[in-house]
């Protein structure tokens, strides 16, 4: 596997576009500089796959994305950011209204487009300058880096920083590229997929393949974040596959088919860990790998907890090496353990440092502690003593912050 720049129009035949039209400006001082209007889009029909909210209360985008996507078929996405379009007046006609508006535009029908959006809740969707925007946003479609560039730009709320990844692999003889970009930084404890996330590539794989496929990785990847365990209203991934690169179709397990799947995860999992470092407030990302379980369901219970623990986030903004709160994520999280056969360490490029063994506490060098815990990644180590399976999980540091950024979001 070989990474690549271009992001989401690195696979053949695939352009993306990101401009400013002015979503927020109805009801908030306008940002004429914020790109907040995205399209990808692919040159041919394609097989798309997609994975959404869990959260019973869905935004219509959403439920518009998930009955457009029902057969399988799309050839592209509109996304907005600073505005869901979630519990809002109009909801469902305003979503229609941008596929129309994307169709329009392209020449295509509504039902061939995911409709994305993000941002504030309860406000209705500024769809007059949607529409008004998406001529420009289909003129500006380019194939080149800047294009994916300006995209991931588009669909940023508190985001800091922009979530793109692309990759170059080899199947059935033929160079096959994926590229994605996402965004996520609040209101994150994805329990479907992701908070917004487009997938492109150009590999020909079969539909009833890439959807069972993308939901597995899915689970191992996205699913295995957490910043405040607020899962979205929101949260869309969407994988466009146009088979441009003119392998064999994969349609069922085999080299192939296990090439993609190491890609696809690889690109999720990038995505996933930008999105719990980008968390609202961070200044750490948190990565807790527990070993030695007996199930990676249990490993995944145990790390999982850890990770979205407040205390936990706490103790890693502060630099205190207060292994007891990991102990007690662990305890709380569902799993059943032998408390006495646990083993807790807490690792960066600054050093290791041992700071639990058999479930009591040992004597470790606080002020390497405090270097440790000091590095941008920290990593969070649990051994159990069980079996063979491990997961990993990614999460954020609690700061200040973050509550001043969500004590006026609104506004």
């Amino acid at each position: 596997m070989k990474i690549i720049s271009s992001g989401v129009t690195a696979p053949q035949g695939f352009q993306a576009a990101g401009v400013h039209c002015g979503v927020k400006d109805n009801f908030t001082t306008p940002q004429p500089d914020k790109l907040d209007l995205a399209m990808v889009l692919s040159d041919v029909p394609c097989t798309a796959a997609g994975t959404f909210t869990k959260n019973v209360v869905k935004a219509d985008p959403v439920i518009l994305s998930m009955e457009y996507l029902a057969d399988h078929k799309a050839q592209g996405v509109i996304l907005d950011s600073g505005n869901a379009n979630a519990c809002a007046p109009k909801g469902m006609e305003n979503a229609i209204r941008m596929a129309k508006a994307a169709a329009a535009a392209t020449g295509l029908q509504p039902q061939d487009f995911g409709v994305c959006s993000t941002g504030i809740i309860g406000v209705e969707l500024n769809i007059e300058a949607i529409e008004a925007g998406v001529p420009g946003l289909v003129a500006a479609l380019s194939d080149s880096e800047k294009a994916s560039n300006d995209a991931a730009h588009a669909i940023m709320t508190t985001d800091l920083r922009t979530k793109e990844i692309a990759v170059e692999i080899e199947v059935g003889g033929k160079t096959v590229k994926l590229g994605a970009i996402a965004k996520g930084s609040g209101m994150i404890h994805p329990n479907m997929g992701t908070m917004l996330a487009v997938v492109t590539t150009d590999c020909a794989i079969d539909p009833a393949v890439l959807d069972p496929m993308l939901k597995e990785v899915v689970n191992k990847t996205f699913n295995r974040i957490t910043v405040d365990g607020d899962t979205s209203t929101n949260d869309t991934c969407i994988v466009l596959a146009n088979g441009l690169a003119g392998n064999a179709p994969i349609t069922g397990p085999g080299p192939d088919y296990d090439t993609f799947y190491a890609a696809l995860r690889h690109v999720l999992e990038y995505e996933a860990k930008m999105i719990a470092a980008d968390g609202e407030g961070a200044s750490h990302l948190i990565t807790c790998t527990v070993q030695g379980a007996e199930t990676e369901e249990k490993a995944e219970f145990m790390a999982k907890a850890v990770v979205r623990s407040p205390l936990v986030k706490c103790a890693v903004y502060g630099a205190d090496a207060n292994w007891g709160r990991v102990l007690c994520a662990i305890g709380y999280s569902g799993a059943q353990f032998d408390p006495k056969a646990v083993e807790v360490k807490f690792q960066s490029k600054a050093g290791e440092l041992l700071v639990c063994a058999g479930g009591q506490g040992v004597v470790f060098d606080e002020d390497l502690a405090t270097k440790v815990l000091s590095e941008e990644e920290v990593i969070i180590l649990v051994t159990m003593t069980e079996g063979e399976a491990s997961c990993s999980c990614w999460g954020c540091d609690l700061t200040y912050d973050y509550v001043k950024i969500n004590g006026d979001y609104r506004s």
